[in-house]
């Protein structure tokens, strides 16, 4: 007969509060990382029609964006940081251009922003590394800078949504 899974004293489930993000590129230190949601994709559905039957068929993989979650402290300005890592990525305020010549984005730049590196390494009870996503050609979506509220006494929070080609796990 089977152990049961209680019984066996060796036995642990990993836990959401044991984990490090690595966001390269930027000066953002550990502490102040809240959340990180875990890379998640979805397979979308080739239908095809047979003598009026329907079959489905795999096919493309989409990787979905994952939002990470920071406190605002005053020092580090992080806020400032995360401004400077839009314009490494090749955003330039419209005020400023050289010579009057438009600018524009590209991929390049903007994964090149956080070093083309995002690594989320979920740790054992003994800190030891349980698994590591690694996400690739990661690069700033989204950021919102927060709410604030004369009703709380909150701290502000910055979540940045952060896209990438596709994401390995070890």
């Amino acid at each position: 007969m089977a152990e049961k899974f209680w019984a066996n004293s060796a036995l642990e489930p990993k836990r959401k509060h044991r984990w490090l993000l690595y966001l390269g590129g930027t000066d953002i230190p550990a502490y102040v990382i809240k959340t990180a949601g875990k890379p998640a994709f979805s397979v979308n559905a080739a239908e095809h029609m047979f003598f009026g039957h329907k079959f489905y068929y795999p096919g493309v993989v989409t990787w979905e964006p994952i939002d990470i979650t920071l406190v605002d402290p005053v020092d580090p300005f992080v806020g400032k940081e995360l401004y400077r890592t839009l314009t490494r990525g090749g955003y330039r305020e419209p005020s400023v251009t050289e010579d009057g010549a438009p600018f524009t984005m590209s991929k390049r730049d903007s994964v090149g922003a956080l070093n083309g590196q995002l690594r989320i390494q979920q740790l054992g009870a003994n800190n030891s590394e349980i698994e590591t996503f690694k996400l690739w050609n990661p690069w700033i979506q989204a950021i919102k800078f927060g709410d604030l509220d004369y009703t709380s006494d909150d701290m502000v929070e910055i979540t940045i949504t952060v896209q990438y080609d596709y994401a390995t796990i070890h």
